[in-house]
Order: structure tokens, then C-alpha cells, then sequence
């Protein structure tokens, strides 16, 4: 009978079953040493543990079911460098009978769930961060383009969490901010379209002040969601605050007004706008999850991110001229999205791109942006098309088949957790920790999630070679880092700005060419791999 479930409980596929013992054997292998792992796959045999992981003090690995434990000397054995390591105090009634969770064979993979930034004085008043979601739109369209992406906008927002915060940014010639929390008349901050600007420069232009330069002994007073009542809150609402605001402001809407020369394409300044709503985002909390979701309707021809001249006699760049490298245009674009995809993952950040155009808007220079971010794509022919107005749903709608970007999926919570071994550990885990009946086994997932990181742990004979799939390298080496780099390399922990249950990543590893390792007679013992992810959901 076939495997129906390949991945097993731990979400991971390995090219190789059994691995090589020498470096010469692995050069022999036509399919490379890998694995593809699914960081945040839910499964209801993963249990949650309500306390944070035991780390290696020096290579920083989890305690896990193949450490080995000394239970008289209160200490573990950590695999991956053979560290000795103390159990702290909370750990002191643990044995050969009474094993913390992680310990158990069964579970090779667990979940913690930790508090978000505990304020010292006072932890239960921890802000909690809701998710953004900044709207760009392209007003460089027909009417009934428009008209089919402000109704798509609509739908979206409607499908939001109450409590999600909302930004909305148009642009055409120019780029528009529009401030939501100003009611009284539509008020809008206008930059530029043909000059480059900087995050500093938008924040001062908005009037908000950095993320970065706030205080960080407390928290500040007249914090909501995780920014300041006056500031940020001017241009991102609740999306129960703000969905009238936004529709009368979508229903008011135009398409630019600047006039087009016969002959000529549209000033559409998607690099400045997307520059804008970054660094309108640079003002929230170190850690908050947000998402731009920018509507193209066309290529950029106007300031950073230009792809063609205005003049429709030049046509698009094709595949040809990118090998021949005669695309004047493509060379800068891609430096001006490479710095932008550094903003954004700096902040943990996302950006999404849904295009509706018979022409190219663009994609092939902004994809270094969208892919280190973990965005999405969709490409379409017109925004009134199923492709677009299916997936665009799909991406906000709870359901089997949606991604669910805004919903938090909650499996099981409570003593009853299915397993008789669960309910005996939630015995003892009140015994080790001296808490009362209280304490909880839960399992909870979450549909998406914000500012992951990715770290890896493997034995010193393996070497990781690097990542392929949505993720950027955070270029911290280490003894178990290759000389040979494939996809995001040169580390061994990544970020993922977003991630979702779909999310998958391949790791490409390799042996180390150690003189040992090459002996045919001489057997490796076992090799193992340990995947830690942190995320925000």
C-alpha cells in the first residue's frame, strides 16, 4: 500500500533514504544530497509546548530526542557538537521516567509557543502586533480595468481581520498616499514619480519617525497594535475603522489624469510607489508582519524601476535581448529592486504582485523583490479575469483550497489531546515547572505566518550548500557552511518574511572532504539534521 503522506509528522522528503559515507561516493550520486522541507506544515501529532526550547550553549541546536541524557548528573548531550549541557532548575525532577516532551522518540518535531516581547514590569501588557496589509494600486488603466481592480480591492478588505491595519497608495505619473484617518476630506501626500527616494526621506515627508530611532526602555505611551495613536495610525487604520473610508475613496477613485502623447506610453511610476509603501511600513515595530499587495496594470516607464521608454515605437525587452544583454533599461531596474528586496526583508516584509496586462509589466526585475520576500505572483490578462479574480479571492478567503493569509487555524487546545502519553506529560509537565492545573497542551497552527527564520543544524560531516525557495541568506557562517553555494548560500540560517502551510523550501547539502572521510574502510556514524524555525503568527 502506498504512503498517502510521504512527509510523515515531520514534513520532510529526503532525495536520498540512505546517504553516502565518503565524499568520493557522493560525487557519484547524479541526484544531489537533499532535503525539502515544509517549515510550518500543521499536523495534529505535532505537539505545543508552552515554554521556550533548551539551546546548545555552544552550537545553539534544541534539545531533541537523540540528545543523550545524563539523569543523575542533570545534564544532555547535545548530538551535533557533543556539547555538555546543564538542565536548568525548572528541569530538576526530570528521568528516566518522567521525560519532558522533546525527549519522547515519537516527537522529532515540536512546536513552542513563547511570548512576543514581555514587557519586564509587566507581561501581560505585551503589545500585540497586528498584521498589515498596504494596497498599491495602478491608476494607469482604462476606466473598466480600474473599475474591476477597485472592486477586487473592495472584496479584499472586506475578507481582512477587523483588527488587520490597512495603507492604501495609487499612483500613475505620481505617487499618492492617502491618509485613511483623516475623514474629514480625502488628504493625500503626493511624491514625485521620476526621482528616487529613500525610506528616510518618506518618513520625514509623512511625518513619522523611524522605527529604529523610537526608545527601547518600555514601550511608548499611547501604543495601539503596536504603534502610535498620532503617527502611523493616520495612514494605517483597523480595517473595521477604516473599510467605509476606503470604498468612498475607491468609489471616488480616477484613472490619472496626466495626459498621454499620441504615440507614447503612460508615465507609471511603480518604483517610486512601491519605494513609498516600504518605507511607510519602515515606521512600524521591529518584528510587525506586513504585506504590500500591489495591482500593475502595465510596465514601469517612469523613475527607479523603469523597463521601457515612454515612446510606443520601443518595444518591451524579450528573452532575446536579456541574452544578448541589450536591454538598457534591465541592469538598473534589477539594482533598484535588489536594494528594495534588502528594505523589505530588513523590516520583514512582503511583497505581492498581481499584473494584468497584454504587455510585460516587469516581472523579470522585480522577482530578486518578490522571491527574498516570499511574495506571490499572478499574471493575468485583465483584471476582470477569472485568473486574477479567483486567485486574488483565494489569497484572503478561509477554505480548503485558499491560502488563508489573514485566518489562524486552531486544531486542538486542552488536556484531551488523543494520546494517552500527551495527558501523562501534561502531568509532568506540572511537576517539573510547579504550576498549577492551568498549564495546557495545545495544537495550533497557523495558516500564515510573519518574520520566519530558519535555522540549521547539522553533524560536522555535512555541509550545507544553500537553499532554494523563498528565503534570504543572513551570510552567517560557520564550521558546517560549503565553499560550493547553490540558490541563497554562505550561511546557515535564513529569513522568510512569509510564510504560509504551502510553504516549501529545498536544502541542498554536501560532505565534508575531511581525510578521514575519503577512507573507503572507514563508516561515518550517524548524521544528523535538525530544521529550527521562528515565526510570528
Amino acid at each position: 500500500m502506498a504512503n498517502s503522506d510521504p512527509e510523515g509528522v515531520d514534513g520532510v522528503r529526503m532525495t536520498w533514504n540512505v546517504w553516502p559515507r565518503t565524499k568520493l561516493e557522493a560525487s557519484k550520486c547524479v541526484i544531489p544530497l537533499a532535503a525539502s522541507i515544509a517549515p510550518i506544515r500543521p499536523h495534529s501529532d505535532i505537539p505545543t509546548l508552552p515554554y521556550a526550547p533548551l539551546r546548545c550553549r555552544t552550537c545553539s541546536a534544541a534539545l531533541n530526542a537523540y540528545s543523550r541524557v545524563d539523569f543523575l548528573a542533570k545534564i544532555w548531550i547535545c548530538p551535533f557538537c557533543y556539547q555538555r549541557n546543564q538542565f536548568p532548575p525548572h528541569y530538576a525532577m526530570i528521568s528516566e521516567t518522567n521525560l519532558p516532551c522533546e525527549l519522547y522518540p515519537q516527537y522529532t518535531t515540536v512546536q513552542y509557543t513563547l511570548q512576543r516581547n514581555p514587557d519586564p514590569n509587566n507581561p501581560s501588557n505585551a503589545p500585540q502586533l497586528q498584521p498589515v496589509f498596504v494596497f498599491v494600486l495602478d491608476t494607469c488603466m482604462i476606466e473598466e480595468e480600474l473599475v474591476f481592480a477597485k472592486s477586487a480591492l473592495k472584496q479584499a478588505i472586506g475578507l481582512l481581520p477587523e483588527q488587520a491595519l490597512v495603507g492604501f497608495v495609487s499612483f500613475g505619473t505620481q505617487a499618492h498616499v492617502h491618509e485613511l484617518g483623516f475623514t474629514e476630506m480625502s488628504k493625500v501626500y503626493v511624491f514625485k514619480g521620476s526621482k528616487e527616494i529613500s525610506k528616510e526621506q518618506v518618513l520625514e515627508q509623512l511625518g513619522l519617525p523611524a522605527a529604529g530611532r523610537r526608545s527601547t526602555a518600555g514601550y511608548p505611551k499611547g501604543l495601539q497594535n503596536g504603534y502610535t495613536n498620532t503617527v502611523v495610525n493616520r495612514f494605517l487604520l483597523p480595517a473595521s475603522d477604516c473599510e467605509f473610508t476606503l470604498n468612498s475613496l475607491l468609489d471616488e477613485l480616477q484613472t490619472d489624469q496626466w495626459p498621454v502623447q499620441a504615440g507614447h506610453r503612460a508615465s507609471r511610476c511603480t518604483g517610486v510607489a512601491l519605494s513609498v509603501a516600504a518605507g511607510l511600513l519602515g515606521a512600524c515595530l521591529p518584528g510587525t508582519g506586513a504585506r504590500i499587495i500591489a495591482l500593475v496594470g502595465g510596465p514601469c516607464t517612469e523613475g527607479p524601476g523603469t523597463i521601457v521608454s515612454k515612446d510606443l515605437s520601443e518595444p518591451v525587452r524579450s528573452h532575446k535581448d536579456l541574452f544578448k544583454d541589450a536591454a538598457p533599461y534591465f541592469k538598473k531596474a534589477v539594482k533598484f529592486y535588489d536594494s528594495l528586496a534588502k528594505q523589505l526583508v530588513d523590516q520583514g516584509h512582503v511583497l505581492d504582485l498581481f499584473a494584468s496586462a497584454l504587455d510585460q509589466v516587469g516581472v523579470a526585475e522585480m522577482k530578486v523583490a518578490i522571491e527574498r520576500t516570499g511574495g506571490l505572483v499572478v499574471l493575468a490578462e485583465s483584471f476582470g479575469h477569472s485568473v486574477f479574480k479567483d486567485s486574488f479571492k483565494l489569497v484572503f478567503e478561509d477554505g480548503e483550497q485558499s491560502l488563508g493569509l489573514c485566518f489562524k487555524l486552531v486544531l486542538i487546545k486542552g488536556y484531551k489531546v488523543g494520546v494517552q502519553v500527551d495527558v501523562a506529560w501534561g502531568e509532568r509537565l506540572k511537576g517539573i515547572y510547579k504550576r498549577n492545573s492551568s498549564v495546557k497542551l495545545s495544537f495550533s497552527f497557523f495558516n500564515f505566518s510573519f518574520s520566519g527564520m530558519l535555522e540549521i543544524s547539522c553533524s560536522k560531516e555535512i555541509k550545507v550548500q544553500g537553499i532554494i525557495g523563498p528565503c534570504t541568506s543572513l551570510e552567517k557562517k560557520g564550521p558546517n557552511v560549503s565553499d560550493t553555494v547553490i540558490g541563497e548560500g554562505n550561511t546557515t540560517t535564513w529569513k522568510m518574511c512569509g510564510l504560509d502551510k504551502s510553504t516549501c523550501l529545498t536544502v541542498i547539502f554536501d560532505l565534508s572532504s575531511t581525510d578521514q572521510s575519503n577512507v573507503p574502510e572507514t563508516v561515518n556514524p550517524q548524521f544528523y539534521l535538525q530544521f529550527l524555525t521562528r515565526f510570528a503568527a
